[in-house]
């Protein structure tokens, strides 16, 4: 058993296999490492089945104890990561089966064992034909699957968390940036999907201000080139991939979140949880969870001027900075610190556990 402080009660302590197929890096990664440290501090036993492409994760898992098997998830041959699966089926004993994203729901088979897949986006539900239920990280992502047939029934929403630890500020001479100037930060992949071209085109129209990015992806190549062309070489710093979120934040006077798609965003909570002011465009998570001049500042998407303006705007407005970082910790305080995900996570877990034994039980 387990104590949910905030709620004040005893949680059961559920055993939760999760079957988790992501890449290396990624926001939905993260957030997965999170939930299910999360789930342990609670008292929760995990097991867990994932690939070994991420030494830190990994690390993560096996210093908690919580078991961990690996597999490659290859579609063409399948029988590989359905036996481990298979295994930990039969020597853990799941209470329920979490798949995480599409891949690993394709992963999902008839079984005795309630099934629940994870949308961090809006996955076809096909996807996650063997699941009994679902859960989606924004209401939208949940009208989604209600769309596709669904009943409502067996679909809910579960919000991430900002799995945030305060933690000192990166020292701007690290990455060759002055004190005392506009330092703007993006936590992306450096993906098409992020819109960080965007960011730089607005970067040009912001004087003074600098820019790390911190993040991998494909389009690296791609935007430092874009950044020489812009001339913005002596302004903006590529960090690669970093896993101290916290210190970065930190260090940032702004955090800008320009993403041209977005299911929900968890930069948003970790800005709001870091007292960092955010910008974000007005892709779906966002515009459904930012209170533009309120929480943050709200930009359309693909509008570099209007982005541009928006920086310009929060780095020569203090007292804007001061409300946003306000409002913005009472919109984490209220909906998505970790006591709040483990409180919701053991009930939807636990509603489904109850769900899938009245549809099972002898007539």
């Amino acid at each position: 058993m387990g104590v949910d402080a905030q709620y004040g009660r005893v949680v059961m302590a559920l055993r939760i296999l999760h079957v988790m197929a992501g890449a290396a890096t990624g926001g939905a990664e993260i957030f997965f490492l999170d939930a299910v440290c999360a789930l342990h501090e609670a008292g929760f036993e995990q097991a867990v089945v994932t690939r070994g492409n991420a030494p830190h994760r990994l690390a993560e898992l096996r210093k908690r104890n919580i078991r961990t098997e690996l597999t490659s998830f290859n579609r063409m041959w399948r029988w590989t990561s359905d036996s481990v699966i298979d295994g930990l089926v039969k020597s853990f004993k799941p209470d329920l089966i979490q798949y995480w994203m599409g891949r690993a729901g394709t992963f999902a088979k008839p079984r005795d064992v309630p099934q629940l897949g994870w949308y961090g986006g809006y996955y076809a539900t096909d996807r996650f034909r063997h699941c009994d239920f679902h859960v989606g990280v924004s209401h939208d992502i949940v009208r989604h699957i209600v769309s596709q047939g669904v009943p409502e029934n067996r679909a809910a929403t579960l919000h991430t968390f900002a799995a945030f630890t305060p933690a000192p500020a990166v020292a701007r001479s690290e990455f060759d940036t002055p004190d005392g100037v506009p330092l703007f930060l993006a936590l992306a992949r450096l993906h098409w999907k992020k819109g960080l071209d965007n960011l730089l085109d607005a970067m040009a129209q912001v004087p003074g201000a600098y820019l790390w990015i911190a993040g991998d992806g494909p389009l690296e190549k791609e935007l430092k080139v874009q950044t020489a062309r812009l001339g913005l070489d002596d302004r903006v710093r590529f960090l690669g991939w970093r896993n101290d979120r916290e210190a970065l934040l930190a260090a940032a006077d702004i955090c800008v979140f320009p993403s041209r798609y977005e299911p929900f965003g968890t930069v948003t909570v970790e800005a709001w949880a870091s007292g960092t002011p955010l910008i974000a465009t007005a892709a779906q998570g966002p515009r459904a969870y930012v209170t533009h001049g309120e929480d943050g500042l709200l930009v359309p998407v693909d509008d570099t001027d209007a982005l541009a303006a928006a920086m310009n705007r929060l780095a020569a407005d203090p007292a804007l900075r001061v409300r946003l970082v306000e409002n913005g910790m009472a919109s984490y305080e209220k909906g998505f610190t970790k006591a709040v995900y483990q409180h919701e996570a053991a009930r939807i877990f636990q509603q489904v556990i109850a769900a899938h034994a009245a549809m099972t039980a002898p007539a």
